[in-house]
């Protein structure tokens, strides 16, 4: 059992940033300890300085420069804030936020600013305000101004890159179904380079791309908007950063949404929540394959689960042989199928691919799954942030033995996605910062605000249980509203009345609806459904949420 934090500000950073050292002596181990602990609070105190000079100069919003897409209501600005919080009159970098102001209605009463971060690590959320427009956001938009940014890293904020975008831009790939030895060994060497790709190109900020530094972030952009306390809404990465921001800064916490939950256990940030969510996956593969199987008279792949993952099987050993489009290879295949993992609103549209490709055409499958050279630059980004926080963030094994055993095990029931996440991780195993900091312990310190957690029972990036551990550790004060039998990931805002209501009711008046509340799901997309594809474009108004 972890004990609340009795003590905030620098006393509970101190305690939470221990890092990563080798194994030393007892001399050696009090060294380092102390060493840490000075670390902490600097970065503290750098923090509330910085935070400190932002409710001063405030946030100059103007017209959005051109390269953001965004018009209309939405104005931009830039955030400066410290590279390093232990060196607050170092070097700095700039943040770029958004904004729709409150349109106060008869009645509404504006209540600050609702900031929102949209997951990853590795997302923007620059196009969040622009929900004001949508007619189930009208009461929070009369209240609240709406405030997106591009988290350090993302975008044009410090923007990080770990490889050539180009690289990544044609395609096809092919990825056994079952990784020899020999392609084990090549991924892994892929993996050591793209570290090292990642030192070469940030040089020394590669460190300062991390959770607490994000924390600190939203400490200081809260701070330039004026607002004493923080309206947060924050979805999956985003409840790790707003669990994170909760522990270190409860004074400066006002309301908190947080949707499709990380589990914050520091045991499980981030190797055993990566190997949890590749088994999340395979539900929701599953779910895709059951509800696919009960529309057989549609897309006639097959009418049981097993029989569409026969079709589906069909189409990837095809795609190896020869790419659909000449640039959908298996990669390319899965990582189109890992989108019906997450959203079920795509499931019309990659049912109806692998039936047309099963007739002999491929355009749909090539529509829906070739790279996008236009996005290159930007996909590149996002992966770059999101290894960088995820290997700064915590300790991962660095013996590929470990990696083998627990993936191979994995992979014997959870195939669909083990072995890519697995890869997609691996770079962490040599991630080449000398100290890696330990997980915060997360906690719900005396005097925290309600909060609200929010998740989907069958959710594959963010399983279930995270959820429940989240509200256990934010405590009494927290309330958590599951949407039953449904896994599509970023619940919020989608098309489920009932979660919306709580969660609107929450932000209004701070009232949660009950420790526990259960919504019924959100009706099952139809095969062909003029409905559905109105659910995506409104759901494509908000950042992706990874």
């Amino acid at each position: 059992m972890r004990t609340r934090l009795a003590r905030h500000g620098a006393a509970a950073a101190a305690l939470s940033l221990a890092l990563c050292t080798p194994a030393v002596g007892a001399a050696g181990a009090e060294s380092a300890k102390a060493a840490a602990t000075a670390t902490a609070d600097a970065e503290s105190a750098g923090a509330a300085l910085a935070a400190r000079r932002a409710a001063t100069a405030r946030l100059d919003f103007r017209a959005c420069p051109a390269v953001e897409g965004l018009s209309g209501p939405v104005r931009c600005a830039e955030l400066r804030v410290p590279l390093d919080y232990a060196r607050p009159h170092g070097p700095q970098i700039s943040l770029t936020v958004s904004r729709v102001a409150a349109t106060p209605a008869r009645g509404a009463v504006r209540q600050g600013a609702l900031v929102h971060h949209p997951g990853g690590p590795g997302a923007s959320g620059m196009h969040f305000p622009l929900v004001a427009e949508l007619p189930e956001w009208q009461r929070i938009a009369a209240a609240y101004d709406l405030v997106g940014y591009a988290p350090r890293g993302v975008g044009r904020s410090a923007p990080l890159s770990c490889q050539d975008p180009a690289a990544r831009a044609t395609g096809p790939t092919q990825e056994p179904a079952e990784p020899s030895p020999a392609y084990k060994r090549q991924r892994a060497g892929a993996a050591r380079a793209y570290a090292r790709g990642c030192a070469q190109r940030a040089g020394a900020a590669l460190p300062y791309y991390s959770t607490l530094n994000n924390a600190r972030d939203l400490h200081v952009l809260r701070a330039a908007l004026g607002e004493d306390r923080l309206t947060f809404l924050g979805a999956s990465y985003g409840t790790y950063l707003g669990a994170v921001y909760a522990t270190l800064h409860p004074g400066h916490v006002r309301r908190m949404v947080l949707d499709s939950a990380v589990d914050p256990d520091p045991r499980r940030v981030w190797y055993r929540n990566n190997l949890a969510q590749a088994a999340g996956f395979e539900r929701r593969w599953y779910d895709f394959r059951a509800w696919a199987a009960r529309h057989h008279g549609t897309y006639r792949l097959g009418a049981t689960p097993a029989a569409v993952q026969a079709s589906f099987e069909r189409v990837r050993d095809a795609v190896a042989r020869k790419p659909a489009g000449g640039r959908v290879g298996t990669g390319e295949l899965r990582a189109a199928y890992l989108q019906a993992a997450y959203y079920d609103d795509v499931w019309p549209q990659r049912a109806s691919a692998l039936a047309a490709f099963l007739r002999g055409d491929p355009a749909q499958l090539a529509a829906q799954a070739a790279p996008d050279p236009a996005g290159a630059a930007a996909a590149e980004n996002a992966t770059a942030v999101y290894t960088a926080v995820l290997c700064n963030d915590a300790p991962w094994p660095a013996d590929w033995e470990t990696w083998d055993r627990d993936n191979t095990e994995l992979a014997r029931t959870a195939p669909f996605e083990t072995w890519a996440n697995a890869f997609l991780n691996l770079p962490c195993a040599s991630w080449p910062v000398a100290r890696r900091q330990r997980p915060v312990a997360v906690e719900g310190p005396v005097g925290l605000p309600r909060t609200l957690v929010v998740a989907a029972e069958r959710d594959g990036a963010t399983p279930y249980p995270g959820a429940l551990e989240l509200q256990r550790r934010l405590g009494a004060g927290a309330g958590l509203v599951t949407e039953a039998g449904s896994g599509s990931h970023g619940v919020v805002g989608g098309r489920n009345d009932c979660v919306d209501r709580h969660v609107e009711r929450y932000l209004l008046t701070g009232a949660i609806p009950g420790w526990r509340v259960t919504c019924a799901p959100h009706p099952e997309p139809a095969p062909v459904s003029l409905d559905d594809r109105a659910a995506s474009a409104r759901r494509a108004l908000l950042p992706p949420v990874v």
